[in-house]
């Protein structure tokens, strides 16, 4: 099973944020139980349909790794994977 997604969205797979402290141990993210900020595209939709029947081109691709607002994801199970469903309005920053 495969997603595919609508319109300007996203299927984003979240990035661990494994922290290293000062003395080398090593914090997984889910000491914090917060959700990932990060995460590396795909998927990508064929972007926003607009007033005179065109589509807005998106920014990314697939395979770039983003930076999205923290609350802003949907989240969903595909056999066993997490993957978050994100609007392109929310991604903020593509990491180079």
């Amino acid at each position: 099973m495969t997603l595919r997604p609508l319109g300007s969205h996203l299927i984003v797979k979240g990035t661990s944020a494994e922290e290293v402290s000062k003395s080398g141990i090593i914090i997984p993210d889910t000491v914090e139980k917060e959700r990932s900020e990060r995460g590396e595209v795909v998927a990508v939709g064929p972007g926003k349909l607009l007033e005179n029947g065109t589509r807005a081109s998106m920014e990314v691709k697939i395979g770039d790794k983003v930076v999205f607002k923290k609350y802003a994801p949907d989240e969903v199970e595909i056999e066993k994977q997490k993957y978050l469903v994100i609007s392109i309005d929310d991604v903020m920053a593509v990491i180079e």
